[in-house]
């Protein structure tokens, strides 16, 4: 190819965009990334990182950086008139390997960069989308470059761009939804009071009918007793709806001066629940906050994924974390469909499995902000904030067949496994380690005690070599023995693992024999309790053409 053409042209280069790209060019796609703005944002608005995205970025291999750079999320403490709520410890059970996380959106960006850049691909900055133009097989896109004007024609175009997409708007898709009135002022700065390092802090003051009036949100980030502070812009004149009556998008940051110290520090005189001085202020703006979603998330040869597909209330973090597992349930779709080896629907499935992920956050982002109660107990909102349960059931990948039975169904997310003891290791494994050993498909073999081990290994093989010819090659085959096994079965020449611990048979209570096909997003395919090469290929064709 030439600097006139490319497999897949991002645009957009926050956190979604730069996932998509490092995920396409961990895959071996060609890839071009392009951002409007001539500089990075030294911004810290998107800030918590869910245990999701971090199991994302561990498959990725980019969370050590991560996790250098990102301070805990304990929980937050809440105050009312000044006075203690309650408060809220953000703890998850023990076989989750991450944790709530928080990093100022630029450090999100600039290690995501960075990771993008060591497969020689680095953002084309100051390169504004002026227009597509779709054809059979490639689509043309119209840029205006720092050297001029450019045509750049790509297989396949992801808009990236955020709630203003010029993407969505030159493939017509409808953002429908609505905007909130209250304005907001965001400050990053270091307040000196002596609550616990780690926590959220939420001030509410109320009204004279118990309705609160007046809030400030506190989000610790790395530093000392630095926090992403958020809070209501007094009252005013420049109230006014602006742009929402004639339907334009308002969301996100306002140009223009943001608060300054001044100013935040008057919100704390107000709710803080102890003396506080404010200072340091690294950046500060005004936003507006909507909430809408696309009505579709694919057009052709184009695709939408994070802000450009679905915006709502930053409530609990959802925003980014949501926009990665779209630009991570894509690129694994786009890649195959590029290789030539995907099924006629693959990429069909994209916003048959996101889009109503979507529609979920929004409607509970929008419920939390109009101050409607979590009806679930506290560790299935933990769990469903943390993005955990997020899943596919019932959509296009996944077979039903195993619905009755315990553990996890087709469509959810494969859970870590601690325990597993491999052959020249004399440490344990997880079972993420044995998933992320490449980017493919996984085919999980459970394999417990028996008399007929040569027959065994047998069938092993022949499940296996049928799974790899149906994915043409791009799919990876681990066996793994029950706990009471002490040797692989005779003449067994795949790769396997014990279930030492039986962390694996808790988690997903398997039946001897039992084939487990996990997706290379990490989510669960199929599982055959009673695997036939017949029954593996016939899934897989879901998938590979």
């Amino acid at each position: 190819m030439d600097d006139t053409e490319t497999e897949v042209l991002v645009v957009g280069a926050g956190p979604v965009g730069l996932t998509a790209a490092a995920e396409l060019r961990r895959r071996g796609v060609g890839c071009r990334i392009v951002d409007r703005l001539d500089r990075p944002q030294p911004y810290a608005k998107a800030v918590g990182l869910q245990p999701r995205t971090l199991e994302v970025w561990e498959a990725m291999g980019l969370v050590g950086r991560v996790l250098d750079e990102a301070v805990p999320l304990l929980g937050q403490l809440t105050f009312v008139d000044g006075r203690p709520g309650p408060g809220l410890e953000l703890e998850l059970p023990a076989e989750v390997p991450y944790r709530f996380a928080a990093l100022p959106q630029d450090t999100t960006e600039r290690l995501l960069a960075e990771y993008l850049a060591g497969f020689g691909t680095r953002v084309e900055r100051g390169t504004e989308l002026l227009g597509l133009e779709q054809g059979d097989d490639r689509v043309r896109a119209s840029l205006d470059t720092p050297d001029g004007p450019a045509e750049l024609s790509a297989r396949y175009v992801l808009g990236c761009d955020g709630a203003h997409s010029r993407v969505r708007r030159a493939i017509g898709v409808d953002f429908a939804g609505d905007a909130f009135p209250e304005r907001y002022m965001l400050g990053d700065v270091e307040v000196d009071w002596d609550l616990p390092g780690g926590y959220g802090v939420r001030c509410l003051r109320r009204s004279g009918d118990g309705t609160p009036d007046d809030v400030l949100v506190c989000i610790p980030l790395p530093g000392h007793r630095r926090y992403r502070m958020s809070m209501l812009v007094p009252p005013g004149p420049e109230d006014a709806a602006d742009g929402v009556a004639a339907g334009e998008v308002v969301h996100g940051l306002a140009g223009g001066q943001g608060p300054g110290l001044a100013d935040i520090q008057a919100v704390l005189d107000r709710l803080s629940p102890r003396p506080a001085t404010a200072g340091a202020l690294r950046w500060s703006s005004v936003f507006r906050i909507s909430h809408r979603l696309a009505d579709r998330y694919r057009v052709g040869r184009v695709f939408l994924a994070g802000d450009a597909a679905h915006i709502h209330p930053p409530t609990g973090a959802q925003g980014l974390n949501t926009g990665v597992q779209d630009a991570y349930n894509l690129a694994w779709k786009l890649a195959l469909a590029l290789r030539g080896a995907a099924a006629d629907g693959l990429l069909d499935s994209y916003h048959a499995e996101r889009h109503p992920v979507g529609a979920e956050v929004v409607g509970r982002t929008v419920r939390h902000a109009r101050g409607e109660a979590d009806t679930e107990d506290l560790t299935t909102v933990l769990l469903r904030q943390a993005q955990l349960l997020v899943n596919y059931r019932g959509g296009p990948l996944g077979d039903e067949g195993d619905a009755t039975g315990a553990g996890p169904r087709a469509g959810d997310r494969v859970p870590d496994c601690a325990g597993l003891e491999r052959p020249l290791t004399a440490f344990p494994q997880r079972l993420f380690d044995l998933l992320r050993a490449g980017p493919n498909h996984v085919l999980l073999l459970y394999a417990g005690a028996g008399a007929d081990g040569a027959a065994r290994a047998e069938r092993l093989h022949a499940l296996a070599d049928a799974a790899r010819a149906a994915a043409h090659g791009l799919l990876d085959v681990q066996v793994l023995l029950a706990g009471g096994v002490a040797a692989p079965p005779e003449g067994l020449l795949l790769p396997y693992a014990r279930d030492a611990a039986g962390a694996f048979r808790a988690a997903c209570a398997p039946a001897d024999g039992e084939a487990f096909l996990v997706r290379p997003d990490g989510y669960l395919g199929t599982r055959l309790p009673d695997p036939t090469p017949a029954a593996l290929t016939g899934h897989l064709r879901r998938t590979f053409r």
